[in-house]
């Protein structure tokens, strides 16, 4: 026979095809799939249904949260003072003090302990606006607490200029200018010899935009370790003072008085605000008042929170993966598998492959149905979800359909090596699964939870994470609290990086020795 007529038993799509055959006519395979995937909708849509928030009372109504020119869920609220401006133009300011008051925990039960000082993050400056919008595009110079002159913009873009702080012996001169969409941030330590900061691009401004001063000032976070593991994480109320002087201002911008906007302060039900910022004039001295933040939002509900049941639903694809190789194993029918493909190696990447593509389709119909229905059922029950863009929604989603697919062949992989299903399955939940939970119930401390999801296939759940980490915005970056120490994609190539020997090792043993 030449080699153009040479048999076809080793042809890899007529494995696929074999293996595929093999999986649909197995009915408890195929049930048990399903199960798994319909245990991850029904337990995520029933942890959406159980969560109901009143928003502080009876009778209040659920404000948005703000969304920014990115679509990011951002908290946008400080004290602006601001004239307008039409066209090209400028401020410049100098920055002679930032003072502030933090309320940190009680000492005497009963007593307020109100403290004299700034948190890391208050900001004082000169800032270009997109009117008075929360979430408005925005760019900005200013002074910090403790991260000395930044420019940002945009709330999600950060960037560093000099350290240190500021004081009346030694003031800072902020100026931030525009041209046409672009907007460029200076510092200065007397006010003659100018240092950039940055610039940004701010696509779409409008021709008129609001310019002037403004303070910010986060909460006061402090985070204790618990009794048994984990962490608790209090942020207290703070604000922040800076006082300005020197103020110029270039370009076509109104006259009169400086207009004034607490923007995003809370409204009380009796009409008085909640924590007002304020503002005092003395000749050409300004003294302003703020708190809040400019910055993306990272607390609050996330599209992921609808995802709770994808670690049950695991246990079920692990068990479907190691059937499927195991049952032939226990039957004695492997040996037929390989008289009909003699390349043993490419027998087992079949198998693989095929129940690696079937969990993916389960998982990714299962993880489209939970995030759209119980976002859904989230924000009917008065839960405000952190909005994402539509490439991240679909990131999160297509991350965690590849997640049960990877955990399908690490755990097929285990059951070609151990031939036994219960060491398999033992092995798969406690390396997957089992690390997971222990990072993200407060069990351990956040440098091992961390470690944990570092080096483990657990890494994995990575994907599912929606809200980044940002370096310019103090939270606790806690694995309980939903963030991953690796990126989603870095975090999804680690379990990769188990699952790939594991099967690797697993096609050597089947070469090694008789099935």
């Amino acid at each position: 026979m030449s080699a153009g007529t040479a048999p076809r038993r080793g042809d890899f799509a007529r494995l696929l095809r074999a293996e595929w055959t093999k999986f649909r006519t197995v009915r408890g395979w195929v049930l048990g799939l399903a199960v798994a995937a319909l245990v991850i909708v029904t337990l995520g849509l029933l942890s959406a249904s159980g969560s109901h928030t009143s928003c502080g009372g009876p009778g209040d109504v659920c404000s948005a949260v703000p969304v920014g020119p990115g679509g990011e869920a951002v908290d946008d609220k400080f004290y602006f003072v601001h004239r307008s401006l039409t066209g090209d133009g400028g401020i410049t300011a100098r920055v002679s003090s930032m003072t502030g008051h933090i309320r940190k925990p009680d000492v005497t039960p009963g007593a307020r302990n109100v403290v004299d000082g700034v948190v890391p993050w208050a900001k004082a400056g000169v800032i270009v606006k997109d009117g008075t919008r929360q979430g408005s595009a925005y760019a900005a110079t200013m002074v910090t607490g403790d991260h000395g002159v930044r420019m940002q913009y945009d709330f999600t873009h950060d960037i560093a200029g000099l350290p240190g702080g500021v004081s009346n012996d030694s003031p800072r001169w902020l100026r931030l200018t525009r041209s046409g969409e672009e907007l460029t941030g200076y510092e200065s330590a007397d006010g003659r010899h100018w240092t950039t900061v940055g610039t940004a691009r701010l696509a779409g401004l409008p021709e008129t935009v609001q310019i002037g001063l403004f303070v910010a000032s986060p909460g006061d976070l402090t985070v204790r370790q618990a009794d048994f593991g984990g962490s608790i994480q209090q942020v207290r109320f703070a604000e922040a003072t800076a006082v300005f002087d020197q103020v110029a201002l270039e370009g076509r911008t109104s006259g009169g008085a400086w207009e004034r906007d607490d923007i995003g302060v809370t409204v009380s039900p009796d009409g008085s605000l909640h924590h007002p910022g304020g503002f005092a004039q003395s000749g050409d001295t300004y003294t302003v008042t703020g708190v809040g933040d400019i910055a993306p939002l990272g607390e609050g509900q996330r599209i992921e929170s609808t995802l709770s049941g994808l670690p049950a639903g695991l246990l079920g694809v692990i068990v479907v993966a190691v059937m499927f190789v195991t049952a032939e194993y226990r039957r004695g029918l492997i040996r037929t598998s390989l008289l009909a493909g003699p390349r043993r190696g490419r027998v087992l990447a079949a198998k693989a492959a095929v129940i690696g593509t079937v969990t993916f389709v389960a998982a990714a119909a299962a993880a489209g149905i939970t995030v759209a229905v119980g976002t859904r059922i989230l924000r009917s029950n008065g839960n405000p979800v952190l909005p994402v863009g539509t490439l991240t929604e679909l990131r999160v989603i297509a991350g965690v359909a590849a997640l049960p697919a990877v955990a399908a062949v690490l755990a097929f992989a285990l059951g070609a090596l151990f031939r036994n299903s219960a060491a398999a399955v033992t092995v798969a939940v406690s390396v997957i699964v089992v690390p997971h939970v222990l990072a993200t119930t407060s069990v351990l401390p956040i440098g091992a939870a961390q470690w944990l999801l570092r080096l483990t296939p657990a890494a994995g759940f990575a994907v599912q994470q929606s809200i980044p980490e940002y370096p310019h915005v103090l939270a606790h970056y806690a694995p309980s609290a939903g963030y991953y120490p690796l990126a989603p994609w870095a975090g999804l190539a680690v379990f990769c990086a188990y699952a790939a020997p594991a099967l690797g090792l697993a096609v050597v043993r089947i070469r090694r020795r008789d099935a």
